[in-house]
């Protein structure tokens, strides 16, 4: 336990700066994106100095927020942050009309707007735009807090709809005419520059090279495990919207990016922490290893069944945690007929908006409330007080509230160092030495410019991409004062007191009044995992006609692997748990981690039997029937247990099912399903009762 321990803490005991250097490094796309973003910026800024249109700050901040990973994407996010900006303007002025401007239903409104964009956030598969939505209402309704005309108060609301899609406008024409990358094309590389590596990295060691070869290839793949799976997942999000030809992707794509990216972290601690190789046995583990990544490159040889025969110890050392990776990696189906292309990727238009289940979730309602809380409280105080300079306080909280502990001391921690970066260096620096000599709009849109393309660049990384986007907010509230540069510190000042006002806020409310740690959140997301698959296992034998059943499909598949992808975010956050027990904590991310992957290849096996083996007697055959009917119900029995982190009870498939082992057509679905149970059941076993 001490090695495991000691090798969960090799990459989060990188000094912080050495990670935010490595999360610096340049990765495929990076450059091209940022470019982009920056041009929008200026394009915009331009017409917005030209034209005079007032509330640049949100304006050129939303820039960062609708510029997606393709053409299509960020279409799609422009017309509904549109739409958004549109609803949130026609609540406010609906309100102020019926309700004759009271006060009372002005604070009423912000607590209720901002717990529907709570919700927003954790119940639909657009969460920025409920943030977004939250932040841009609070802003509008705030207008009537002053004694301004009524008249003024309405243009000003105007103002707003225009700017935004002054920007919007902006963003669409530069994707639009700068886009030449292949998605497909780019994941497929990614994929072969991460398996190629890996071969490298373990055909050295099994050959017991050179400590110096050794380590230059270790050290690759460590500068890709440090780009993470944020790049390949963007690429993937460009493949599902816009329906493309999959090529030689694998089934279950975006299962494959997450289960990699835990394989190169696994395979990076190993080669880098330069143990000796007297010993035959981890020289030939590694040689097998190296075979499996050669295997895996998209377009070389096929899997070798063999391959998975042996299920690797249970993970104590990193040579282990490897092996156990690229197991679940290689349990993943291959072709299955025909029809495998669709299992690739899932076209967007078959991803519901609203998460099934997720609105009914009291963990979501409460997390709505908790936002609510925040910023109604920030809301009154900036207002009692009267020092309208802190509203970023309740901004604050709309774009950086999260649902758990870890996750939202990580956002806050991020906010702080942008707003420091942004705000005091960038904003106040500007302000002091730069502004002052500035007599034309070329200088002033050079400089904004600039950071703009620093910020682009930093929300570019893998980890610490937050820190990018709160440069540019911080900076953008520092430096525009109406549509011009700022010629008073005091704004700015106000400005950064609110995001500080706002974090000790949300740390009180999320930290000490309601806290949901993690780990905890972990477990509910992973029998989530368990809970579909057992719903798969009930569909397989369902009687509903083909277009709701593969409806159902489609939501299962579509919710698995984001559920996987967010296990593993999460995982990255719960370093920022602090106290006693934080080493426990990451301790049972890591189980969680590994239960979920093992869950990931039990449901992908048996989505392969539905799509390849559809009208073949596997699915009507009776032992079969109670086989997956058992299963499904120890499923849910094993999703009851994590969450309430009781023992793990034990099911034995194999004992009634033995006529259908000895009958050559189900044979090898029947030991294939039971090995993968039997993976799902004794990790979740290692899980057990911890936090």
């Amino acid at each position: 336990m001490t090695e495991m321990n000691g090798s969960l803490s090799l990459s989060r005991s990188t000094p912080w700066l050495q990670r935010f250097w490595d999360d610096l490094q340049p990765t495929p796309g990076r450059l091209s994106a940022s470019l982009r973003i920056t041009l929008v910026t200026v394009i915009a800024l331009v017409l917005i100095l030209v034209w005079q249109v007032p509330f640049a700050t949100l304006g050129l901040y939303s820039v960062f927020v609708v510029t997606g990973e393709s053409p299509s994407v960020s279409l799609r996010l422009c017309i509904a942050s549109w739409v958004m900006v549109l609803s949130a303007i026609a609540i406010e002025l609906g309100l102020v009309i019926l309700t004759d401007n009271d006060p009372m239903a002005r604070l009423l409104s912000v607590s209720v707007i901002t717990f529907l964009a709570g919700m927003m956030v954790v119940s639909t598969s657009l969460p920025a735009l409920g943030g977004s939505w939250g932040l841009i209402y609070c802003t509008l309704i705030a207008f009537w807090e002053s004694h301004a005309p009524a008249d003024t108060l309405v243009k000003n609301s105007l103002w707003f709809l225009a700017v935004f899609s002054l920007v919007f406008i902006c963003v669409i024409a530069v994707e639009y005419v700068f886009d030449t990358r292949s998605p497909v094309d780019g994941l497929e590389k990614a994929f072969q520059v991460r398996y190629e590596a890996l071969d490298s990295m373990f055909s050295l060691f099994a050959r017991n090279a050179p400590v110096e070869q050794r380590f230059e290839t270790a050290s690759r793949v460590s500068r890709l495990a440090a780009a993470g799976q944020a790049g390949m997942i963007a690429l993937y999000n460009q493949i599902v919207d816009r329906n493309l030809d999959t090529g030689a992707l694998p089934i279950g794509t975006r299962v494959h990016i997450t289960l990699l990216a835990e394989l190169m972290d696994d395979a990076a601690a190993f080669g880098l922490q330069g143990a000796a190789l007297d010993h035959p046995e981890v020289r030939n583990r590694c040689a097998r290893i190296a075979e499996q990544c050669r295997g895996l490159i998209p377009g070389r040889i096929p899997q070798s069944k063999n391959w998975t025969e042996v299920r690797p110890a249970t993970t104590n050392t990193l040579l282990d945690r490897v092996e156990a990776a690229i197991h679940s990696i290689l349990l993943m189906p291959v072709e299955v007929g025909p029809n495998s292309k669709e299992l690739v990727a899932l076209p967007s238009n078959q991803v519901p908006f609203f998460i099934p289940g997720a609105i009914r979730d009291k963990d979501n309602i409460a997390f709505g409330l908790k936002m609510s809380l925040c910023a109604t409280f920030c809301y009154i105080l900036y207002h009692a007080i009267d020092w309208p300079g802190v509203s970023t306080s309740v901004v604050t909280v709309m774009v950086a509230g999260l649902t758990t502990t870890a996750a939202m001391k990580q956002r806050l921690a991020l906010r702080m160092l942008g707003a420091t970066i942004g705000g005091v260096i960038f904003g106040l620096g500007a302000t002091v030495f730069l502004f002052p000599y500035m007599d034309s709009i070329f200088a002033f849109v050079i400089v904004v410019g600039c950071v703009a393309f620093i910020a682009s660049w930093v929300s570019g990384g893998p980890r610490f991409n937050y820190v990018g986007l709160q440069i540019a907010f911080a900076f953008y509230v520092v430096a525009f004062e109406g549509s011009s540069a700022p010629t008073e510190l005091a704004p700015a000042r106000d400005r950064l007191v609110g995001i500080l006002f706002a974090l000790i806020v949300m740390w009180f409310v999320f930290d000490q009044i309601w806290p949901i740690h993690t780990v905890t959140a972990m477990r509910r997301v992973l029998a989530s995992v368990l809970r579909s698959g057992a719903r798969l296992f009930e569909l397989v034998d369902s009687t509903k006609q083909n277009d709701q059943f593969q409806r159902e499909m489609n939501s299962v598949r579509d919710r698995l692997g984001k559920n996987i992808s967010a296990l593993r975010n999460m995982n990255e956050a719960v370093e920022y748990e602090f106290g006693v027990d934080r080493a426990q904590y990451i301790h049972s991310s890591e189980a969680v981690l590994q239960v979920s992957a093992a869950a990931a290849a039990l449901i992908w096996n048996q989505v392969a039997v539905l799509y390849g083996k559809r009208d073949v007697d596997v699915i009507p055959e009776p032992e079969l029937v109670e086989m997956r009917r058992r299963l499904a119900d120890h499923l849910n029995v094993l999703a009851e247990a994590v969450v309430q982190k009781t023992s793990v009870p034990v099911e034995d498939l194999a004992s009634s099912l033995s006529r259908s082992l000895k009958d050559e057509r189900y044979r090898e679905y029947v030991m294939n399903t039971i090995a993968r149970h039997e993976d799902v059941q004794t990790l979740a076993s290692l899980l057990g009762g911890g936090r």
